[in-house]
């Protein structure tokens, strides 16, 4: 027989089909109103039975062991003898509707109904006369699926709906209703009303799988009917699913996208074989053969397939019961404890599973394990097989079941803040900023953008032609991504907020899929009233393919760089500086960790900033990954466990920090809820509230919760535990401070925290706690805190403490200002390392250089030590009080033992220097945009010359005399009161033998003051009488040079000149010119 037989023996219409109990016959049926009964032995030409009582379309068929039904659109369901056309009676009737399935539960004892009327009924096969009503239903019923036990029966309505009853009990009691994972679809005109909804129950009864609206087969779990992490996911495999069946023993799952039938591995997920139906047409029912490997569709242009061996021998027998049948969705097999390693392994009789069904033949088949990278096989020759009980019947080791075990079922990717459709609706993205909105509209999607903040950027909405099934808000725009189809191939969309930009697109190849994206970027304030914008840029876009790369992109859309990720990516987020992206280098483990990593790459030179692994705990999978309002990481786990990671801007540095556990949380105490995180601002979590089991927020959307973040600590009180909150916030903003050394942000916390320190420190005083006190006292950050901890210590007398704080704080304002400390280490750690120090080659045979660590004698390269960095070079200020005169001796013997102008002779003390005088003089600030003012002979008396550098302005002149005489100005008004006040100076003759303006001589010739500052002079040497050839000299004064009072005196008799009594000031002048 042909592997594929195709026939066509219906009209163009929905076509149904079913398998009798035994595999000998398959029934078809379609719009024509007939059913035919194919003999599966038969090839193509064989002609099949037909029954047609049926008056309208046949829209279902069931098969039992005695019997088989069809429904019809007539509202009949009629039951026909077995594999025979020989019609017996009617089953049930609707009240003028269309009968829209039937189903046979497993003990054929019940037949479920589902028309178009808003209820199913159950009919007792013996007793037709008394259904059972299962009421409550807001639209028509579409399939119907019984649970392996017959307790439980699964209804799939027309308005997405998944509602399951016991019906062990009377009445049947509706045990759960799960929404948002089939399609709505109410009109019975549209080819999607023709697909097969049903949730197919896997044979173990934990789990059923069903065709959701986002094109994926979901597994609910029956445990707690949630979904089943891991999703089955081919390349090939796309499109939306038509029909799903399992084969008889629970290890393969069949599906239909676009005329092709993929066979799936229930335990791995993947596609192990597909086989293509007619091109064009919808598969509208798959059915495994129950006895046989075969699997036959039917389509809605009336034909009808077979595809005969669809499970290759290569792989487990998809009939005979194995493991895979009484596995759930994760199963861990482990050998027995008492294996022998080396011993030959024979399997008992007792050692086979007894089922009521015949194990037996699981011994018989070597091939019951798929063999694929999710399993460990034991190849080693029967080495890990049980030993055959003593006396028990053995079996030969051709016979044994190979030990396999089941590995974690790896977490597929997934973009942050997504959701699957409800209702032809789901959430794309969902953060702080805003949210994106998908609308399905069949053909397209429609797009809607919202902001929070409106002010900052304007919402905006689109029509999605390529149906985008991701995307991601970033601060400079939004990113979008779409699956690859038939007629286009997967591309990535992004759309700037700033209107003066234009979106692009990034087409990828055919092949290659998005798994996720993401978008960062410093943003403007506004984007518009910022006329700027184009000047920083519109970020940076990654993109995360199934290529095994991250793609690299400007905000422009060029290319910048791709690199290769070291294993499956799962989720990223990106911030303006970094992307952080987790990714599983490896497979899962068999103790249940998912085996997760993270890393964050910079975006300037894509360097690996961090690197590690991801804290999701065993048997957890990771729920959310995002940013705080500080920049840091955030991930939420199935644990209910928040993290963020600090110190990410330092490589190397960072460690994930617990900061809250929901489960802890008071509101959810007695309440059955689950939190969607959005964001962290500060100490509060953003989140939407889950009620009940529900894993997704739907729609209309739901307003953001702020829930208090409190560190799950075990034995702090709440002042501690705020305490070292704040204090990590604090570190975390000063890590971002660069080079600076504080910001009005970090002054503020620290306030804040001394405040909350003196209040603890307060408590430690009053319970004793002196250890605790002084620990709390090194935690201060400001100086004057140091003595509020004292005055508290004082009050409470607690003198020791007082002094030991007094110590703390002297040793605080000792020390290096603990701002620049922390900058200084900021530095080290962001310094690049130093490369390896290489020795020179030693002249050997080798040659070369190398590293030798214990034969580098070589000094160790100096290390950085601010504190005793050597004194700068003085700046000498010119000033106009700066003396012109060229440095005495006493200066050059000075200035040539220490020459500031030459670098070379600098060292880390300054050289000793005579002891300076006035200098208040020399160490006036002045501007250097003052010059020194212009020399003028004769405007300063104090002026020396320049032939002369170390004459004492006041010391006596060997060569010419000075004499000191009265001011004329002032001297004849003395002179002229002496003499009665009418008499004036009619002459300027001096008197022999006097120089300079003189007294009279019948004055008195006591002075009143002989020398400067009335020291007594010295006896004087006799001089020659100074001559009219003397010229006028300028003397200038030194602010460096002691005044030597003895140099200076006054001549007696003819030598000096006698001052009178009323002289209250001496002036130095010059010599006048003898009159001719």
């Amino acid at each position: 027989m042909s592997k594929i037989i195709n026939t066509r023996p219906h009209g163009n219409g929905n076509t149904r089909l079913a398998f009798s109990k035994d595999g000998s016959r398959v029934f078809t049926g379609g719009a024509d109103s007939l059913v035919r009964i194919w003999d599966v032995g038969q090839g193509a030409d064989n002609e099949p039975d037909t029954a047609a009582e049926a008056e309208g379309p046949i829209t279902w068929i069931e098969a039992a062991e005695d019997c088989w039904l069809s429904s019809s659109e007539d509202s009949e369901v009629r039951r026909y003898a077995k594999d025979s056309t020989s019609y017996e009676a009617p089953i049930t009737s609707a009240a003028g509707v269309s009968v829209r399935c039937i189903a046979i539960d497993p003990q054929a004892r019940k037949v479920a109904v589902a028309s178009d009327e808003l209820f199913v009924k159950v009919v007792d096969m013996e007793g037709i006369t008394t259904p059972q009503k299962l009421e409550g239903y807001t639209s028509a019923i579409r399939a119907l699926t019984w649970h392996p036990s017959g307790n439980l029966l699964t209804t799939c309505t027309q308005d997405g709906k998944i509602v399951i009853w016991d019906v062990s009990q009377s009445p049947a009691k509706r045990e759960k209703v799960i929404e948002g994972i089939i399609p709505v679809v109410k009109d019975e005109s549209s080819n999607e009303f023709q697909y097969d909804c049903s949730a197919v129950w896997h044979t173990s009864g934990e789990h059923f799988y069903v065709a959701s609206k986002g094109h994926e087969i979901v597994t609910i779990s029956r445990s707690n009917w949630s979904r089943v992490p891991g999703t089955f996911t081919d390349k090939n495999a796309v499109g939306a699913i038509t029909a799903l069946t399992l084969s008889p023993n629970g290890v393969y799952l069949l599906s239909a996208s676009k005329s092709t039938v993929f066979a799936w591995s229930t335990q791995t997920k993947r596609v192990i074989a597909s086989q293509a139906g007619t091109p064009g047409s919808i598969i509208t029912q798959l059915a495994f053969c129950p006895k046989r490997n075969l699997v036959a569709w039917t389509d809605n242009e009336g034909g009808f397939t077979r595809w005969a061996e669809p499970i290759s021998n290569t792989f487990p027998d998809p009939i005979k019961p194995g493991i895979g049948t009484k596995a759930s969705a994760s199963t861990t097999i482990t050998r027995k404890p008492d294996t022998d390693l080396f011993g030959e392994d024979v399997l008992g009789k007792d050692d086979v599973m007894d089922d009521e069904a015949n194990m037996a033949a699981l011994d018989e088949d070597d091939d019951m394990l798929d063999i694929d990278k999710d399993w460990i096989v034991d190849d080693m020759d029967g080495a890990l097989h049980d030993n055959e009980p003593v006396g028990g019947a053995g079996r030969s080791n051709a016979g044994f079941v190979k030990e396999m075990v089941s590995i974690t079922k790896a977490q597929p990717p997934f973009q942050p803040g997504s959701t699957p459709f409800q209702n032809k609706k789901r959430y794309l993205a969902y953060n702080m900023l805003g949210v994106i909105e998908a609308i399905d509209q069949d053909v397209h999607q429609i797009i809607n953008v919202v902001f929070f903040n409106q002010s900052s950027r304007s919402s905006f909405h689109f029509t999605d032609l390529f149906k985008n099934d991701l995307g991601y808000l970033g601060d400079c725009g939004a990113v979008f991504a779409c699956p690859p189809e038939v007629n286009h191939p997967a591309r990535v969309l992004f759309k700037p907020y700033s209107s003066a930009a234009q979106e692009w697109t990034y087409p990828l190849r055919p092949s290659t899929k998005v798994l996720g994206i993401a978008a960062g970027g410093l943003a403007p304030n506004s984007y518009n009233t910022n006329s700027t914008v184009d000047l920083q840029g519109y970020g940076n876009v990654v993109v995360a393919t199934s290529e095994h790369d991250l793609t690299f992109l400007t905000g422009s859309g060029r290319e910048r760089r791709i690199l290769a990720l070291p294993g499956d990516f799962v989720t990223m987020v990106a911030a303006p500086e970094w992307v952080f992206v987790v990714y599983r280098p490896g497979s899962t483990t068999i103790d249940g960790s998912q085996n997760l990593y993270y890393i964050v790459i910079n975006f300037e030179d894509f360097s690996v900033r961090q690197r590690d692994v991801l804290p999701v705990p065993k048997g957890q999978t990771l729920k959310w990954v995002g940013l705080t309002e500080e920049g840091l990481p955030a991930m939420y786990d199935s644990t209910g466990y928040l993290s963020v990671l600090s110190k990410v801007r330092i490589p190397h540095h960072a460690a994930w920090v617990r900061i809250s556990d929901t489960n802890l949380l008071e509101r959810r105490q007695g309440k059955d809820e689950t939190y969607w995180p959005v964001g962290i601002s500060d100490s509060i979590f953003m989140c939407l509230i889950l009620k009940g089991n529900q894993e997704y927020p739907g729609f209309p959307r739901p307003l953001i919760q702020e829930l208090s973040i409190t560190f799950p600590f075990r034995n702090a009180d709440e002042r501690e535990e705020k305490l070292e909150r704040n204090l990590l916030y604090t570190q975390t903003l000063l890590d971002g401070l660069d080079d600076d050394l504080t910001s009005e942000a970090v002054q503020t916390r620290e306030q804040a925290l001394d405040k909350e320190l003196i209040l603890l420190i307060q408590g430690a005083c009053k319970n004793g706690n002196v250890p605790r006190a002084i620990e709390l006292v090194k935690l201060l950050h400001n100086v004057p805190s140091y003595t509020a901890a004292g005055q508290v210590a004082d009050f409470y007398k607690l003198w020791v403490l007082k002094e030991k704080v007094e110590a703390l704080k002297e040793l605080r304002e000792e020390e290096e200002d603990r701002l620049v400390v922390a900058r200084n280490k900021r530095r080290r750690w962001l310094k690049p390392d130093k490369p390896l120090r290489m020795l020179a080659s030693d002249g050997g045979a080798n040659g070369g250089r190398r590293f030798d660590p214990l034969g580098d004698t070589r000094p160790p390269p100096p290390v950085e030590r601010p504190s005793m960095n050597r004194v700068t070079r003085p700046v000498v200020e010119k000033t106009r009080f700066t003396s012109a005169a060229p440095p005495t001796q006493q200066q050059q013997a000075s200035s040539s033992a220490s020459t500031w102008g030459d670098d070379s002779l600098l060292t880390d003390s300054p050289p000793p220097v005579e002891k300076r005088k006035r200098d208040d003089l020399e160490e006036w600030p002045m501007s250097d945009s003052m010059p020194p003012p212009k020399t003028t002979k004769g405007n300063n008396p104090f002026a020396r010359k320049a032939q002369e550098p170390n004459r004492n302005p006041f010391a006596r002149s060997v060569e010419k005399q000075h004499s000191l005489h009265k001011s004329e100005s002032f001297f004849d008004k003395v002179e002229s009161a002496e003499s009665g006040g009418n008499g004036t100076l009619s002459s300027k003759k001096r008197v022999p033998g006097f120089k300079g303006k003189e007294k009279a001589p019948d004055k008195k010739d006591a002075p009143k003051q002989t020398t400067l500052l009335n020291m007594m002079p010295k006896k004087p040497k006799a001089k020659p009488q100074a001559t009219a050839a003397d010229s006028q000299t300028d003397v200038e004064t030194q602010a460096t040079d002691d005044v030597a009072m003895s140099d200076l005196t006054l001549r007696e008799d003819s030598q000096a000149e006698t001052i009178p009594d009323s002289w209250e000031e001496t002036q130095l002048v010059e010599e006048e010119t003898q009159e001719a």
